[in-house]
């Protein structure tokens, strides 16, 4: 799916996407990888949910931003509890969905101006 090309205060635009690549200012990725609006965190290493670990959340969470959208592949699948849990206690929004749907999303909020990432989950890779 091909993206609007609106890019905001951010440098890291989500520009186009598919089942098995992401676009970020027209350099294709073709494995997980973390965007914010100022960083890049590619070959983020989780395929799916049920291997995402506080260790692999990390590098995302040490840059405290107010909401984390998780896409999952083509299918919105939920993390375990302790994942959960860990966004909770640290009072950070944790939004799950599907993959698409986490590239619209991201887009629309870092143009709002708000510390967002998203990690997106390339299944396959």
């Amino acid at each position: 799916m091909k993206m609007t090309r609106e890019y905001g205060d951010g440098r890291h635009v989500i520009t186009a996407h598919d089942a098995t690549w992401i676009q970020v200012n027209q350099t294709r990725y073709e494995k997980s990888l973390v965007v914010l609006p100022d960083a890049l965190i590619p070959n983020w290493g989780p395929t799916d949910p049920e291997t995402l670990t506080a260790a692999a959340l990390a590098p995302i969470l040490e840059r405290s931003p107010e909401i984390l959208l998780l896409g999952t592949g083509p299918v919105m699948r939920f993390p375990g509890r302790d994942i959960l849990r860990l966004f909770k206690d640290r009072g950070i929004g944790l939004e799950v969905m599907d993959t698409a749907a986490a590239c619209r999303t991201y887009n629309v909020i870092m143009n709002e101006g708000r510390r967002v990432a998203v990690a997106l989950m390339v299944p396959g890779d």
